[in-house]
């Protein structure tokens, strides 16, 4: 399809967001409506406006979902967290027209934090859970959404019924008059490198060795198998951080990982993350096994050789194997038809290369993304096994709430489809501030300079593209 201009582009919309409006019955029932309406061309990334908004893109597989504002929202913390969301969710009330036939479909943002209930034992729902801007548990139906796949792309607006007529298109207009002139604009480009301040971390080395050599004492006594500790790093910039380019030097950066951008009351939480939680399409289910960690080599033959060393390092393999033992364990009975391969692969990323093994299943009938979630959720890979006495050893020993670092999020459908990451590599930014996560998985025979080295690797990636933001 020829490009157009933004003003052309804009009256196209606009005329025909005003024929579907005036075809939809919306003061005749409850739930949600959506509208989908065709872009000429599908934009590479989403633009940063006011308010809150959200980006999912994955720059290798060209997938992109981003909403503006709120058509509805509901938050959630505690054991039932999950469970509780999945009761709000329109379903079948949800109701979509696609007049331009984009074969699209609308979406919600999924996502939580990586405890179910935050240390302060807040009990209202939507409690913050280590940081003040997002709750511990959330599922957003955007105002106006983007979603491009395979070159093809669409604006989808929504809205909760009932609805006035006249009342939503001038409002959905007013929308598309901030979004459709820089939808299409060029990336601003990374500006002239950073030198960024180390401001504060948590744990310090000392401490983190301790914490390491803790661990050990318990997996030794036989009350762990694994443990995944973190470290929280705090930087200052010269300038306050762009989010956008971060998030642009991100994908150029880290190709084949989900880049992920959430802003909510003033504050932004990016993430750069290899590891799919979950994905769920037409009821095959597909979940990555991702633990096993080894840097990256400064020629073709230093690389091959820190591959294959990462193939036979039975470090490694074991605490992989703890991952996709512990993914069959959630999820044995409530799926079937298991397939997982007879030896891990190589994931090979800019700054690490790790163990994977991708595992598919078929969900019993009646099971849903939402509990299949809070079944895998948290894994070894980012928690530890046992999963109860990881997570009580994590809560007494770990010097700093998560938030979100760990938890998950990703993109559902009306329908029950979608897909959630593992909220890794990420960054709290604020202004001129950036607090930064990044853990390593403990394990017999783990050695604490090793891992507070595969720890800084992991903190390298944000670093690297904050210089740029």
């Amino acid at each position: 399809m020829d490009m157009l201009a933004p003003v052309a582009i804009l009256e196209q919309l606009e005329t025909r967001l005003a024929e579907t409006l005036a075809r939809l019955p919306l003061a005749d029932h409850g739930g949600l409506q959506s509208v989908l309406l065709a872009l000429p061309h599908a934009p590479t990334a989403a633009p940063e406006l006011a308010g809150r908004q959200f980006q999912f893109r994955h720059p290798q597989r060209g997938d992109l979902h981003a909403g503006y504002g709120e058509a509805a929202a509901w938050s959630a913390t505690g054991a039932e967290r999950l469970a509780d969301l999945a009761q709000a969710l329109p379903g079948s009330h949800w109701h979509r027209v696609d007049p331009d036939g984009t074969g699209l479909d609308a979406f919600s943002l999924l996502g939580f934090a990586a405890t179910e209930t935050p240390p302060s034992a807040a009990a209202e729902p939507g409690a913050a859970a280590g940081s003040e801007h997002l709750p511990n548990a959330l599922l957003w139906v955007p105002e106006i959404g983007i979603v491009a796949r395979d070159h093809e792309a669409a604006l989808v607006f929504s809205t909760k019924l009932p609805a006035d007529p006249e009342d939503l298109l001038r409002h959905w207009r007013r929308r598309l008059r901030e979004l459709i002139p820089v939808l299409y604009e060029p990336p601003a480009g990374p500006r002239p490198i950073a030198r960024l301040r180390r401001a504060r971390e948590e744990p310090e080395a000392a401490d983190w060795e301790r914490l390491v050599r803790g661990a050990l004492a318990q997996i030794d006594a036989g009350n762990l198998d694994k443990v995944v500790l973190s470290r929280r790093l705090s930087v200052q910039g010269p300038r306050t951080f762009d989010v956008a380019r971060l998030v642009d030097a991100l994908g150029c950066l880290f190709p084949s990982c989900q880049t992920i951008k959430l802003r909510r009351n003033g504050r932004s939480f990016v993430a750069a993350t290899p590891e799919r939680l979950l994905g769920l399409t037409g009821g095959r289910l597909e979940v990555d096994a991702i633990a096993g960690t080894a840097g990256r080599g400064e020629s073709l033959e230093d690389d091959a050789a820190l591959r294959n060393g990462l193939l036979r390092c039975e470090k490694n393999l074991r605490e992989h194997r703890f991952v996709i033992d512990a993914v069959r364990a959630a999820l044995a009975d409530c799926c079937e038809g298991f397939r997982v391969p007879s030896a891990p692969q190589v994931m090979q990323l800019s700054n690490a290369q790790h163990l994977w093994s991708p595992i598919t299943a078929r969900p019993r009938p009646g099971v849903r993304l939402l509990d299949l979630a809070a079944r895998l959720h948290p894994t070894p890979a980012t928690n530890g096994q046992p999963r109860a006495a990881a997570q009580t050893w994590l809560r007494q020993m770990e010097p700093f709430t998560r938030g979100w670092y760990t938890g998950a999020a990703g993109i559902l459908h009306p329908n029950g489809d979608g897909e959630l990451w593992v909220l890794l590599r990420c960054a709290e930014v604020s202004g001129a501030e950036a607090e930064l996560f990044a853990g390593a998985g403990i394990v017999a025979g783990s050695d604490p300079a090793a891992e507070w080295g595969e720890t800084e690797a992991k903190l390298a990636a944000m670093l690297s593209a904050l210089r740029y933001a």
